[in-house]
């Protein structure tokens, strides 16, 4: 069985921690900033608190270089929301940055008095006639914003790192594509060289002796070669497809894969009374089936029950493989599909690929385990669109 490497497993871990770390990052450095912000606010309001009681301190005022200072300090707060009360909690006339909504109305006044009472515990101010007052506030609108900076980032830097991992997943599986459509054409074109040659070989043999079994086979074998030249020289291309009869591929590669596979396989085709006309490319259809077949072959080590059912089923077309073999594993059926793995030790892993292609791309249609046990057998499926 193929699997992915040590040191692969390892990488894609790596790769998954420094992903996290880096949102990690952005999302904590983001949280102390605005924890930082917060902080410099409260201290701008303590400075405000400061400056308002100063400011009604007589003395002081007297001073006229302190008091333009002192109100200086009062402009400056442009953002944060400021109700000043009496000790009964009843503005005092001196309120910054409140809408002007809020002011003309003493339910929505208290409303705000309430949350500001909420967020923080309001400032005292002792004054010199015992008549102290208190100085209520909550964060800016800009400080309330970003709060959900953090969340924003985060959600921005997921959503890149998931676009780029498509992005070049994408890219992959195009050059993949490329790279088995080269592949495919030209080992047909291998084939048709020395394939040629043989059609010719066996005409002269005929002519020696036409009824010879020998030619006979031969024969078939040349046909047989020509099946698949033609299906390795479609890859990459737009193949034609056609309405045919469904039900007759089916039975095509039945009677010739029955002929072929162990006799110890009990060997079924179940096909629907009515004939299902359906566009397919014969020839890369047959292929599919064909890699399914020996598949479940395989897994059942040339022994057991292996099922071929066409059915209809919500306006699709199904062909069931079902199969009496080993089973598969989550591991195995999560990797069944991609090029390259095999759970037999000298598979390459084409197959099933080159199968799923053949299905969704070239037909439009699915391939999919729709079952399967550990040690009781697998059901692959096909589905396609009934038109």
């Amino acid at each position: 069985m193929k699997r992915r490497s040590f040191f692969s497993k390892i990488n894609n871990w790596v790769i998954y921690i420094l992903l996290t770390a880096a949102i990690g990052g952005v999302v904590i450095a983001s949280v102390i900033l605005i924890d930082f912000l917060r902080k410099e606010e409260i201290k701008r309001i303590g400075l405000f608190a400061t400056a308002m009681k100063y400011q009604q301190e007589a003395q002081i005022i007297e001073d006229p270089m302190t008091l333009d200072l002192l109100l200086k300090i009062n402009e400056t707060n442009n953002t944060i929301p400021v109700i000043v009360t009496d000790k009964n909690k009843k503005p005092i006339g001196l309120q910054k940055n409140i809408p002007e909504n809020i002011l003309d109305d003493d339910a929505k006044m208290r409303s705000l008095l309430r949350k500001m009472e909420s967020s923080y515990e309001p400032i005292e101010l002792q004054m010199p006639d015992g008549n102290n007052q208190y100085v209520y506030y909550m964060n800016s609108d800009v400080l309330n914003n970003l709060r959900y900076t953090p969340y924003i980032l985060g959600l921005l830097v997921i959503a890149y790192i998931s676009f780029s991992f498509w992005f070049l997943r994408t890219i992959k599986k195009t050059d993949e594509g490329y790279v088995w459509a080269g592949l495919a054409k030209e080992t047909a074109h291998q084939i048709g060289t020395p394939l040629s040659s043989m059609i010719g070989w066996i005409e002269i043999l005929r002519m020696e002796n036409e009824n010879s079994e020998g030619v006979k086979e031969i024969e078939n074998d040349i046909n047989r070669l020509k099946t698949i030249s033609e299906r390795f020289s479609k890859i990459g291309s737009v193949p034609e497809l056609n309405d045919l009869n469904i039900n007759e591929t089916l039975q095509q590669n039945f009677d010739y894969l029955k002929s072929r596979i162990s006799t110890k396989v009990r060997f079924m085709l179940i096909l629907p009374k009515q004939n299902i006309l359906i566009p397919h490319n014969r020839i890369l259809l047959s292929w599919v089936i064909e890699n399914i077949v020996k598949n479940a072959v395989d897994a059942m080590k040339g022994e057991g029950k292996l099922e071929i059912e066409l059915f209809e089923k919500h306006k699709n077309i199904v062909i069931d493989f079902k199969d009496s073999g080993s089973g598969m594993t989550a591991f195995q059926v999560r990797n069944a599909f991609k090029a390259g793995y095999s759970t037999k030790s000298r598979g390459w892993g084409l197959g099933l690929s080159l199968a799923k292609r053949v299905i969704k791309e070239y037909h439009n249609g699915d391939i999919r385990i729709a079952h399967t046990e550990v040690g009781n057998g697998t059901t692959f499926r096909i589905i396609m669109k009934n038109p």
